[in-house]
């Protein structure tokens, strides 16, 4: 004996919207890649350790390849020479893409004012997440990727991202 879809609707909840079915699905799968330097970088390691364990997020598999990944985690010093490889490891990663920026030099160049040291990497990527601290605790790490998360859920429109150009002092290289 078949269903109707009268039985069919009362087994199971189905989304009102196909965006918000895609977000929850996008929420639950991020697939991180880490850009680390410096202090950020060493701590970033915890976070995706056993103990704090970022996988219960649903960002356990971490890939190192940008055409696999859909979250750049950017974590440290970023210096104007590294400026064309994070932007090109960025044009590489599918849409849709985030980027949450962790620690103080990496969102805002920390303590080094030098010629040699970006001001923030939201110079040059649109960044949607930035975690505070010098080192960030990897609780504050966790938060960040849950803050992205309930972004992405909410399907929130992201104007930074839609006007995002590749920066113009990258264009001769």
């Amino acid at each position: 004996m078949g269903l109707d879809t009268e039985d069919l609707s009362k087994s199971f909840a189905l989304p009102t919207r196909m965006e918000t079915f895609m977000a929850w699905g996008r929420k639950n799968s991020l697939w991180p890649m880490p850009y680390g330097t410096a202090c950020c970088g060493i701590e970033l390691m915890s976070v995706m350790g056993p103990k704090y364990d970022l996988a219960r997020f649903g960002a356990e598999v971490v890939r190192f390849s940008p055409r696999q990944a859909d979250l750049l985690l950017v974590a440290g010093t970023i210096t104007e020479k590294m400026a064309p490889v994070i932007v090109q490891i960025y044009e590489q990663m599918l849409e849709p893409k985030y980027v949450l920026s962790m620690g103080a030099c990496a969102s805002s160049g920390g303590f080094y004012r030098a010629y040699h040291v970006l001001q923030g990497v939201d110079k040059i990527l649109p960044v949607d997440v930035y975690v505070p601290g010098c080192p960030p605790t990897p609780e504050a790490v966790l938060d960040g990727v849950m803050a992205l998360q309930k972004m992405i859920e909410d399907v929130r429109p992201r104007p930074w991202k839609e006007r995002w150009t590749r920066p113009s002092f990258l264009a001769g290289e």
